[in-house]
Formats: structure tokens, C-alpha cells, sequence
């Protein structure tokens, strides 16, 4: 996993969509320091984690990962 790409993303998914990172993670069942981290680049998502980022922004985990664009 490319873990600019997905960290990127994922903040720019989440400030498109005028979230901060505590209303993000109440909304996918994360807590907002797990948010921080995968943007940050700290930490890496779980197969869960992802599929319920994917869902809640509409989008792909593959484009999550940097695999499409």
C-alpha cells in the first residue's frame, strides 16, 4: 500500500466533504486519533476500517490504496 497516496486521499475525501476527523471516525466506528494516524501516514487501515471509509465516501478501496484513479 502506497501510504501517501491513501493518506492523501483520505484527508482530501474528508475535507471535501467539510469533516473534521472526529465527526469522520464517529461516522465510520473509528476513533479520531485512528483518523490523525492514517493521515498522517502513522498507521495502516484495516481491512475494516477501509471498507467502511470506502462506503462512507463512495468510492473504491482500491482508489483508497492509489490502485485507480
Amino acid at each position: 500500500m502506497d501510504d501517501t497516496t491513501f493518506s492523501r486521499r483520505l484527508q482530501e475525501l474528508r475535507e471535501a466533504k467539510n469533516l473534521d476527523r472526529k465527526t469522520l471516525a464517529e461516522l465510520c466506528g473509528l476513533s479520531k486519533d485512528m483518523v490523525g494516524q492514517y493521515e498522517r501516514g502513522e498507521r495502516q487501515p484495516s481491512a475494516k476500517s477501509l471498507i467502511a471509509l470506502a462506503d462512507y465516501f463512495d468510492v473504491s478501496v482500491d482508489y483508497l490504496l492509489g490502485r485507480e484513479k
